[in-house]
């Protein structure tokens, strides 16, 4: 039988053909990778000897100098400032500690609103929440005037009332409430001043080419001191003080990080966020917010967008930070400085 050879013109089509068939190979290669979220490193190994010890983790540093922050305040709860007041003075003093437990509501709420008791302790001249095995000579009760739901209002602050009079009635004290429509008028005032320097910010970070797995982000974000939060798809970055509010959060998308496979799940937003009156001003949060926006912008090739999906200029940001500073010296003169735990029961 005799065999026919291949004419040039066949054996260009399938030397076309090979190459066709390895470019789609090839594309099609490339699409998936472009498209799988991108995934988190294995950590490095450690060389054996190496300063630290196998095994050992070392953290981050960065390089910035320490600023010292005030220890969370250790004072009562109730202020004139932000709270009605209504003293209760007693009949036949002291009383026990576990005796004004007994007489407390059931509730710590008048409405929306934050209420407390507090007992003057015979030891220590102090006012407190009362505590057993304590004596007290005078309590007061308050109400919180305002807060994010808005200011106390005549229901509320007859609901107030109730609720002292009946602690007062149980430990044989006498209530001195305040005029309720003078309290009222001071919510509605307070309230209006909170709610023109409420401040809460929020960055979106966005893919700009492969979208990012859970695990992905974290790695991302931990380099940058970020701790996994309480609600999956949360972050905090933690404040030097301890006790203190975290000074920003990140978030992204809750169904990725509780997915049975977190690896295939494609995140392609996160929101970096600042609640301004909570966050003391010495831990600089703005400027913070700042630099973990680019750090992760660069690191996880994203761009940084406003609400309108517009990529965010440096010469906004130098808008906002100014801003901000207005509005820190606003609430200093206030007596209302962020991080302090007034402002942190007003902005809550």
């Amino acid at each position: 039988m005799n065999a026919f050879p291949l004419s040039s013109f066949t054996l260009g089509l399938a030397i076309i053909g090979g190459l066709l068939l390895a470019a789609l190979i090839a594309w099609n290669a490339w699409t998936s990778r472009r498209n799988t979220p991108r995934q988190a490193q294995p950590p490095a190994p450690v060389p054996a000897g190496a300063a630290g010890g196998a095994g050992e983790r070392n953290e981050p540093v960065f390089d910035t100098d320490p600023v010292p922050l005030p220890l969370p305040e250790k004072k009562p709860g109730l202020d004139a400032l932000i709270d009605v007041i209504a003293p209760i003075v007693l009949e036949a003093p002291p009383v026990s500690g576990e005796a004004a437990l007994a007489a407390m509501p059931t509730t710590r709420r008048a409405g929306s609103k934050p209420f407390a008791i507090e007992g003057l302790n015979e030891a220590s001249g102090h006012w407190e929440l009362p505590h057993a095995g304590q004596r007290y000579s005078a309590f007061q009760a308050g109400v919180q005037l305002a807060n994010r739901t808005g200011a106390l209002n005549e229901i509320e602050y007859s609901e107030f009332v109730m609720k002292a009079q009946a602690f007062a009635d149980a430990i044989n004290g006498s209530p001195e409430f305040p005029e309720m429509l003078h309290e009222v008028a001071r919510a509605r005032e307070l309230d209006q001043f909170a709610g023109d320097h409420d401040a809460q910010l929020g960055f979106t970070l966005r893919a700009r080419n492969a979208a990012w797995s859970p695990g992905y982000v974290q790695q991302n974000a931990a380099r940058l001191g970020f701790v996994s939060g309480v609600i999956p798809g949360r972050m905090v970055l933690p404040a030097q003080a301890q006790g203190m509010p975290p000074v920003l959060g990140l978030t992204f998308d809750t169904q990725a990080a509780l997915a049975e496979d977190p690896a295939l799940s494609a995140i392609r937003d996160l929101t970096l966020s600042l609640d301004v009156p909570q966050v003391d001003r010495s831990e600089r949060p703005f400027v913070r917010m700042r630099e973990c926006a680019i750090a992760l912008a660069t690191a996880m090739d994203g761009m940084l967008i406003d609400d309108n999906g517009q990529v965010i200029r440096p010469e906004s940001l130098d808008g906002i930070g100014a801003d901000l500073e207005q509005l820190y010296d606003t609430l200093d003169g206030r007596d209302l400085s962020a991080g302090s735990v007034l402002a942190r029961r007003l902005f809550s």
